[in-house]
């Protein structure tokens, strides 16, 4: 496995900025990316980019960022706030048919709590965009974006836990032990992790059985010890040591962010019936903007309030834990999540620019949230 070299990156960067230049610098992102030349974007890509960069919406992106009048002429008629309602919407309806309040009453109302406290559903949304770009329906995914959005669930349930980051707030409420318990908490993870595979496996409908079980196998590496449980494992690990480098630091990130953003895309591009190069192209894709979104959560962990982010600010620098902008400095960090970026724009270059709008226009919202 390659990493990204992000000291190397730092150094580039000053010599370039010294210099008066701007390029790319190379950029190798963990296995199966492997090595990833310098990048520098085609007319093409630039043109497609240039044409969805703009994308803004109230209290999503940010307002630096401007529009050029050429830029807005050239513009797609594509109206990012209201698909994601909409998605979000359909999502949530999902999920709360999905997940039912049964016996025994409380697990299920711990799994619902937390399941439906709100959230970005970005994830689930990801799954649905990419199943769509290569030529499905949002039927077909919507099992498994409903999966990914439970195993995510699991994963913060897990995470607040005492054992773990030790957190009180979530999504602007009282995180699941708080209000059920430490026992009860770890089971109604448990039961959403277990759930989310039968889901896919007894929901999903109009897909072959060949790519739903191949969606499966995507899905529990992007999530066992080789994704999201090692980069959870290494970032426990490295709490109050002062000799993480980066190279470590995009270990954690790449497997416990990235891992499961890359699985909602790859596990919608497959059950849309994407080809295999198409496969691939996504997944680049999701793995940059898996590393785009922790390196923007870093940020925001410094420069926003608890009640702006609805969670602890601050908590990874009470944990002594290291982040791109103690490594870096927010600027540079800064820097860093728009290559990521642009990188990941990149790879959807190829496809038809109408469908992959908004997964543009969802990279670029990941690269200026405010929360």
């Amino acid at each position: 496995m390659s990493c990204v070299n992000l000291s190397t990156w730092v150094q580039a960067r000053c010599r370039f900025n010294r210099a008066g230049r701007s390029r790319s610098p190379p950029f190798n992102l963990l296995h199966p990316l492997k090595t990833v030349p310098i990048s520098f974007t085609s007319p093409r890509a630039r043109r497609v980019a240039s044409s969805f960069s703009s994308l803004s919406v109230s209290a999503v992106l940010t307002k630096q960022e401007s529009v050029r009048e050429e830029q807005e002429e050239e513009r797609p008629n594509f109206d990012f706030k209201a698909y994601m309602v909409q998605r979000a919407n359909s999502v949530n309806k999902a999920l709360d048919d999905a997940v039912l309040l049964r016996h025994p009453q409380k697990i299920h109302e711990a799994m619902r709590y937390s399941l439906l406290a709100g959230g970005k559903r970005v994830r689930p949304v990801l799954c649905i965009a990419a199943c769509e770009l290569v030529g499905g329906q949002e039927s077909m995914a919507m099992p498994a974006a409903c999966a990914v959005e439970m195993i995510h669930t699991m994963s913060l349930i897990h995470d607040d836990l005492p054992c773990m980051d030790n957190d009180d707030l979530r999504r602007g409420k009282p995180t699941n032990h708080k209000v059920f318990g430490e026992d009860v908490a770890v089971l109604a993870g448990d039961a959403l992790l277990a759930f989310a595979f039968e889901h896919i496996a007894v929901s999903t409908v109009g897909v072959s059985a060949s790519r739903i079980i191949r969606a499966v196998g995507e899905l529990a590496k992007s999530i066992g010890s080789e994704g999201l449980v090692a980069g959870q494992v290494v970032d426990i690990n490295s709490e109050g040591l002062s000799d993480v480098g980066v190279e470590q630091l995009e270990f954690i990130h790449v497997h416990k962010t990235a891992a499961l953003l890359e699985g909602a895309v790859v596990l919608g591009a497959i059950l849309g019936g994407g080809s295999d190069i198409e496969v691939e192209k996504l997944r680049k894709f999701a793995r940059y903007i898996g590393l785009l979104f922790q390196v923007v959560d870093d940020i925001l962990d410094v420069t926003k309030s608890s009640q702006e982010l609805g969670k602890t600010a601050g908590k990874d620098l009470v944990a002594d834990k290291v982040t791109y902008p103690k490594l870096m400095g927010i600027e540079k960090s800064r820097e860093f999540a728009q290559k990521l970026n642009r990188d990941a724009q990149d790879q959807l270059s190829g496809f038809d620019p109408d469908k992959a709008a908004p997964l543009i226009a969802l990279a670029n919202y990941i690269a200026n949230r405010q929360n």
